[in-house]
């Protein structure tokens, strides 16, 4: 709008723009949790604002608005907000945390009197936050041409995009702030991830369009179902979960997903859930020229939907021309190995809350345990027991860790007693066999699930973990390295399982550089910064072991060397003794 000369001034400004990712749905779960927490976040975002010679403008609703003087200053402080929040979120329930998008833009900006900013500057910050992932930073091309190789951070260029009452489009760029975030763990400028010599599928999040968003989990639970099925043939080559649905919720570029995850192919749909009724939309893309394969709608109960996965299966497998084994031609079906609808959706109730938290756990624990009084004869179900109770157990989550190492392994032998051609049995069988140092029975459970699951990662990351503590290093990186092509998107645990890898190899500038790299994504590690005292211990850089010590207690002021070398399933002493070393030359054990 137009205003009198003298209560408005004209200036350049760098706008940072900030919303929460689903706040609707954090109220309606919990409104007066969600209240303290935004109040928290606020608190983080005009503390780092101020210390960078920012001004808060606004803080309506769920949004935050600000200017600075310097856009420098503006991204600085984007990445600080990013890096602060995200291990405040790791510590809340999946169904809590509150993840902020953030939009900065430089441009010519209006301020009335009263401290109030308009016009177009801030209106692209607005549509550049809007098109952020969650926990994520946009940000314009004239902010990456002032800041590019001026913070030590890299970005992702996105192109040209239209946005809404803006004539031209807009250049748009993403920081790589390194967390758990959408972005392939690629230096920048590297090549594209070349494609496999077979069909390759990434199978978005299916939308939930619901009217209760509490279905969410249905819609998820079927896409990963789908994805489990499609994984288990072996001539294609599906990409992992956590990849595909690093993209859950965006308005997705089919071309730039095939791109970024290394696939010919996209599966995207819909599923529509209404008392016993469901609908599920599907459709099959050509990542290289958008063209559609095929597109279909199911209806039916939901006694049916078994029945739906299966035909979306098959109906990728013939479109993708797949040359099937006879064995795979009698693949049993997915949804976890039970017929019985009420255990099925415990079951993906619990594959949702599981995460990084005792409460996680415990609650995900509790699901399954429903589920399987439905069906005791549920094996993923009883397999994911399994995994709850090593989650306490190697993360000192308990106070018996032994007892809970116990039940563990109770529940992995029932799993695969109920499911021995099932993936996900096995693995649990491998993580038992694994952590009760039976490190030949680890690795071959962990072949016998990649063979009735190809693309399964967990297979892979089992593999390597079995090779790793079995004193084969070398081999454990090969299997690692296959397991982050099948998930480009992989978690930070993989650096730390890189960086000890590299540690027994006695390559500790590649163990320093997967460690740094696993801090910069998780800043709430210890272990990380426990390895990297004991390499500084072993190459002579004392001060360094030492300030790596500090902020490993820091980070957790409980931890124990002594209790977590007794989770260590070496089979060699010595490979565990030269943690120990290094920490003991610099004065640390």
């Amino acid at each position: 709008m137009d205003l009198p000369q003298q209560e408005a001034t004209r200036k350049l400004a760098a706008i940072l723009s900030a919303d929460v990712v689903g706040y609707s749905r954090l109220m309606s779960n919990d409104e007066a949790s969600t209240v303290v927490t935004l109040n928290t976040y606020r608190g983080v975002f005009r503390d780092l604002i101020t210390q960078r010679q920012g001004r808060v403008v606004d803080t309506a609703g769920d949004s935050v608005l600000a200017e600075f003087p310097s856009v420098v200053q503006a991204v600085q402080c984007a990445v600080d907000v990013q890096r602060d929040l995200a291990p405040r979120n790791g510590a809340l329930p999946e169904n809590r945390r509150m993840e902020f998008r953030i939009g900065i833009n430089l441009g010519d900006v209006i301020e009335h009197r009263d401290g109030s900013i308009y016009g177009d500057g801030i209106n692209i910050a607005a549509r550049l936050e809007a098109l952020a992932d969650a926990g994520g930073i946009n940000v314009s091309g004239t902010v990456f041409d002032h800041v590019e190789g001026k913070l030590g951070i890299g970005f992702d260029g996105l192109g040209e995009r239209e946005v809404k009452n803006i004539a031209k489009p807009v250049r748009v760029y993403r920081v790589r702030l390194g967390g758990d975030g959408p972005e392939p763990e690629v230096a920048a400028g590297a090549a594209p991830l070349a494609l496999p010599d077979k069909p390759s599928i990434a199978v978005l999040p299916f939308t939930n369009m619901s009217a209760d968003p509490e279905q969410e989990y249905f819609s998820d639970g079927i896409t990963e179902d789908i994805i489990t099925d499609l994984s288990k043939f072996s001539g294609l080559f599906v990409i992992a979960r956590n990849s595909s649905f690093a993209y859950k919720g965006r308005a997705v570029d089919i071309a730039q997903v095939a791109g970024e995850l290394g696939v010919r192919y996209v599966l995207e749909g819909s599923i529509r859930r209404a008392g016993d009724r469901v609908r599920v939309n599907a459709q099959l893309i050509d990542g290289a020229n958008g063209g559609h394969l095929w597109a279909e709608r199911y209806d039916g109960d939901m006694t049916d939907i078994f029945e739906v996965q299966d035909a979306v299966t098959r109906q990728i497998v013939a479109a993708l021309e797949v040359k099937l084994t006879a064995a795979e031609r009698d693949k049993a079906s997915c949804c976890g190995g039970t017929d019985n609808m009420e255990a099925y959706d415990w079951y993906l109730r619990a594959r949702e809350n599981i995460g990084t938290t005792p409460d996680t756990s415990a609650q995900a624990r509790e699901m399954c345990e429903r589920a399987i009084a439905l069906d005791p004869d549920f094996a993923d179900a009883h397999a994911t027991v399994a995994f709850t109770y090593l989650q306490d157990y190697t993360n000192q989550w308990t106070d018996d860790p032994r007892d809970s190492l116990r039940l563990a392994q109770a529940a992995a032998e029932r799993a695969v007693t109920l499911g021995p051609d099932r993936a996900h049995p096995n693995l649990a069988s491998a993580m038992m066999n694994l952590w009760h140092e039976r490190h030949d029975a680890a690795l071959a459970d962990a072949d016998r699930a990649i063979a009735l699951d190809p693309n399964f990662v967990g297979g892979y990351l089992a593999k390597g973990s079995a090779l790793h503590y079995a004193g084969k290093s070398e081999q454990a990186i090969e299997a690692y390295n296959q397991a982050m092509r099948l998930n480009p998107h992989f978690p930070n645990i993989m650096f730390q399982f890189l960086g000890q890898s590299h540690f027994m190899l006695g390559q500790f500038d590649e163990a320093i550089e997967a460690f740094e790299r696993r801090i910069i994504r998780n800043p709430c590690t210890d272990s990380s910064h426990v390895w990297l005292a004991a390499i500084y211990g072993h190459q002579g850089r004392i001060e360094e072991a030492r300030a790596e010590w500090d902020k490993a207690l820091a980070v957790n002021p409980n931890y124990s060397l002594d209790e977590r070398i007794k989770t260590w399933p070496y089979r060699n002493p010595a490979d565990r003794e030269r943690v120990v070393e290094g920490l003991r030359q610099a004065g640390l054990a």
